[in-house]
């Protein structure tokens, strides 16, 4: 499973959700989805925005997972 660990890289940068959509032109409620780990889809173009305002790496902000298996 895809996790994205905006939520954690904004605390740790003290940025509100609402800031950082201000700063990158990505609309609050996409973050908010973001943070929230409800995202359907992650556009490349958001995802250049995010590391960049943030300084990170693509790892840094997404994690695999694997699910185990009952």
């Amino acid at each position: 499973m895809i996790f994205i660990k905006l939520d954690e890289l904004l605390k740790q940068k003290g940025i509100s959700q609402r800031e950082f959509s201000r700063r990158t032109g990505i609309r609050q409620p996409t973050i908010s989805e973001m943070c929230l780990n409800k995202s359907k889809s992650l556009p490349v173009e958001n995802l250049n925005l995010i590391c960049i305002e943030l300084d990170c790496k693509i790892e840094e902000l997404i994690e695999f997972k694997k699910e185990q298996s009952e």
